[in-house]
């Protein structure tokens, strides 16, 4: 007899990026699946034929219309297909996901706690979705936050207690693809992605994957080169990612990011992360808050030592003082500071890549990860 399961995010993207890569694995060991989200059919014809796509439209941000609507569509679906398992991650489609759920009297509802979005604001904002988290939280059955230091700080925070909380294995929502972030590759990635840059071989690279946004540390990251710039002739600054919110960031740092030809973009995401990690020397990731960051894994893998903020998922995926270090988040002095001592020390960034390259694949494999999350899914469903 088949397990049947859902999966809600919010958007496709989310679906792609941290759920499709388990999709496999849990279909081989008897789960019927399906997927709610807002998607289209070009990202439906992309699925394995096995997985039964429920696009229902969600916008980010606050939407009460759209709300109802969305409720009242997945009560629907959930009645009708008697799930045994509805999981779900990202703000909106938690909400809605967790109070359809309930209402149909879904067994297991599981939310995947992939951060915690109140964090980012203040005022009376930061109270309005600390309370949705809490709502989200109360209406789950369980509830699995990515990271430790996650699960302690809500924990903490009283949104659930640790009889309906854990982390499966060391956290993290999908773990590290050990094959594509393979160190063997390195010499050739790094070869490759410096001549396509016009970088010699004596340049220290340091490195940044993620949005262009005020809570990813850019305006640190920033201020933090700057400096760098100026004690330094042989630095440049590798920028892989996007500009998703530049109206949350300094304008003048913005302007200064667009015009310093030691700073190298990508202008948007690529597909081959690891290459361009692997032309790093240091990789830099000041966030403000995360679920778990999984670039400080993929980092680490291809043997680049880490300076991240001393937060929690940034600060679960590393060791400290061995494969990187922690530093204060919102706060470019720390940052400047680790990494000048990691510039004029090669054996130490040596040794931290070195350790990050064993580190990484043998905490957070996923093909080990998938493995604990089907044992945790068939115990969820005994028990629920």
């Amino acid at each position: 007899m088949s397990k049947k399961i859902c999966f809600v995010v919010t958007v496709a993207l989310a679906a792609k990026n941290f759920l499709v890569w388990s999709f496999d694995e849990m279909h081989k060991a008897g789960y019927d699946i399906s997927l709610l989200c807002d998607m289209d059919e070009e990202f439906i014809a992309t699925l394995p034929e096995y997985v039964h796509a429920y696009p229902v439209k969600m916008e980010r941000g606050i939407d009460p219309k759209g709300a109802i609507s969305a409720v009242k569509k997945m009560k629907k679906i959930f009645k009708a297909e008697k799930y045994d398992i509805v999981q779900y991650s990202t703000p909106n489609a938690s909400l809605y996901a967790s109070i359809a759920a309930k209402q149909a009297r879904i067994p297991v509802r599981l939310y995947c706690q992939w951060g915690l979005i109140y964090q980012s604001f203040d005022g009376i904002k930061r109270q309005i979705f600390k309370t949705i988290e809490k709502i989200i939280c109360n209406n789950s059955t369980d509830i699995q936050p990515d990271s430790k230091g996650n699960l302690d700080l809500c924990r903490k925070e009283g949104f659930y207690d640790e009889s309906k909380s854990r982390i499966v294995w060391n956290g993290c929502a999908n773990g590290l693809n050990v094959e594509k972030f393979n160190i063997d590759n390195k010499k050739q990635y790094r070869q490759e992605i410096r001549q396509q840059f016009n970088i010699d071989d004596d340049t220290i690279v340091l490195g940044f994957l993620g949005r262009i946004m005020k809570d990813k540390g850019f305006n640190e990251l920033m201020l933090c080169f700057q400096e760098l710039q100026k004690k330094y002739n042989n630095v440049k600054l590798l920028y892989v990612g996007y500009n998703e919110k530049p109206d949350t960031v300094d304008q003048e740092l913005l302007r200064y990011f667009d015009e310093c030809e030691d700073i190298i973009s990508t202008n948007g995401w690529v597909d081959d992360p690891q290459r361009y990690l692997a032309a790093m020397d240091i990789f830099l990731f000041p966030s403000y808050r995360e679920g778990f960051g999984n670039v400080v894994i993929e980092a680490e893998a291809m043997g680049v030592p880490v300076i991240v903020s001393d937060i929690p998922g940034p600060q679960n995926g590393m060791d400290d003082n061995v494969t990187g270090y922690k530093v204060p988040p919102r706060d470019w002095k720390p940052l400047y500071e680790k990494a000048c001592e990691l510039i004029e020390d090669k054996d130490k960034r040596e040794a931290f890549g070195q350790a990050g390259a064993k580190y990484a694949p043998e905490h957070f494999d996923s093909k080990v990860l998938i493995t604990k999350i089907i044992e945790n899914r068939d115990w969820l469903i005994s028990r629920g």
